[in-house]
């Protein structure tokens, strides 16, 4: 159950990082305030890699003063990771809006033992609703077993969240897959 305690407080903290972030970033009539809403067509690449720059240079800062005191793992997305995800959405015949799929920017993982990642599903709901999340779901696919939920604090101006919760167990294997699926902008470099 100490673990169930401690998604809670990551969820609220992450929650409290991202709006802060965007109050920060958005608020201060510095950058223009787009609605992710739209398509990619209504919403400016140049927008996107300035909002991930930004937050790449100050996510420390933020997290420095979050109440988290126990291992996760972060990460801030490529701009090389970006512009495959961007160049996959532009191919597609249906458009979506832009805070569908580019939900992680900003990412999260904790990994947690087995019977408390079987739990955190009879909390996700409360939880989504105390803190606002926009969104969570159950993943399981053959290489690949997590729970994604989101986080936008509810404005259509501000890019989504990520946090992904691991069973322990399944942790490798879904480096594995990672490696697979998610890194594939890295083929034709040079070394």
């Amino acid at each position: 159950m100490r673990e169930i305690k401690r998604v809670e407080q990551l969820i609220a903290e992450i929650n409290k990082v991202h709006q802060r972030y965007s109050d920060d970033y958005f608020e201060t009539g510095k950058t223009p305030k787009i609605n992710l809403k739209r398509t990619l067509e209504k919403v400016p690449q140049s927008h996107i890699y300035q909002y991930r720059l930004i937050l790449h240079e100050s996510i420390n800062d933020y997290l420095f003063e979050a109440d988290i005191d126990f291992p996760f793992y972060y990460r801030v997305k490529t701009s090389e990771s970006i512009a495959h995800k961007i160049s996959r959405f532009e191919e597609r015949p249906e458009k979506y809006p832009v805070n569908k799929w580019l939900n992680d920017i900003f990412g999260c993982r904790m990994i947690i033992d087995t019977a408390d990642f079987d739990l955190v599903e009879e909390f996700i709901d409360q939880w989504e609703k105390e803190y606002g999340l926009k969104n969570w779901y159950k993943r399981e696919a053959a290489e690949y077993r997590g729970i994604h939920i989101y986080f936008k604090n509810e404005s259509n101006f501000y890019f989504p969240w990520e946090l992904q919760l691991w069973d322990e167990k399944d942790a490798k294997r879904n480096i594995q897959s990672h490696r697979k699926y998610k890194r594939t902008f890295v083929e034709g470099i040079e070394e």
